[in-house]
């Protein structure tokens, strides 16, 4: 009996990436939980049929082969998507803390893709979660820019690296979703303006089009709408999922 292909999901513990673990496995797929924190991996396993727990550090090439270990059939979707830091905005943020966040993000991504690469066939999809900030650059959030700035290029890069193999890669950019990491971006806001956190999270929601946040649900389904085969359309491209946040042009 063939064993059922599987899914790849790095930053698996985080707010986000829970979401997503169980709406794949709820999709049919055998889900890879990359995190490095090991009691959180074993809470969402144990809760999540049809998960494995891989604890392994994105930012540590030791990863490519901790990731490479588990996989013994093809990769359906390869999701890349931990969370960076908030080290303030652009004028306090330490240099350090733009190099981690950047090696955690684009660096992450080609660790996964080493991982992974092996077991993609034609029709896999790789995506990145990347952000608004990466788009719409905020004297506020400087590692979060920065580093969504550089995995939107990296994306763009592999597109074309894998494309000849039938292999799609995509971008998604989410607004900011009510998680405990934007109360922090809140603070840091609020903050510089002179405004308290709750302050902030309002002009925040404000600067919506239709007044909302993005919620982690519609960010997974997102990610499950690119498994059809006509999202191969989409290849290398970048779906905003902002709650209409962007003014200018793409």
């Amino acid at each position: 009996m063939e064993c059922k292909q599987w899914a790849v999901v790095v930053g698996s513990t985080g707010a986000m990436g829970a979401v997503i673990v169980r709406r794949l496995a709820a999709a049919g797929l055998r889900v890879l939980a990359v995190a490095r924190d090991a009691d959180a991996l074993a809470s969402l396993v144990a809760a999540t049929p049809g998960a494995v727990a891989c604890p392994a550090d994105i930012a540590d090439d030791a990863a490519i082969d901790a990731i490479r270990s588990h996989l013994d059939a093809p990769v359906r979707i390869a999701v890349h998507g931990p969370g960076v830091a908030t080290a303030g905005g652009v004028l306090e943020a330490p240099p350090a803390a733009l190099a981690e966040a950047v090696n955690i993000k684009a660096g992450g991504l080609l660790r996964l893709m080493r991982a992974v690469d092996e077991r993609l066939q034609r029709g896999s999809r790789v995506v990145a979660i990347g952000g608004h900030y990466g788009f719409e650059p905020s004297a506020y959030a400087a590692t979060a820019g920065v580093a969504n700035a550089a995995l939107a290029n990296l994306v763009r890069q592999l597109s074309w690296a894998y494309g000849e193999r039938g292999i799609t890669t995509h971008l998604l950019a989410p607004g900011p979703a009510d998680t405990p990491r934007l109360h922090r971006v809140a603070e840091q806001r609020g903050a510089r303006a002179g405004l308290d956190a709750q302050a902030a999270m309002r002009e925040m929601r404000a600067e919506s089009a239709i007044g909302e946040f993005t919620t982690l649900e519609q960010v997974a389904w997102g990610i499950e709408l690119l498994l059809a085969p006509e999202a191969d359309a989409l290849a290398g491209s970048t779906l905003f999922m902002d709650a209409g946040r962007r003014k200018g042009m793409p």
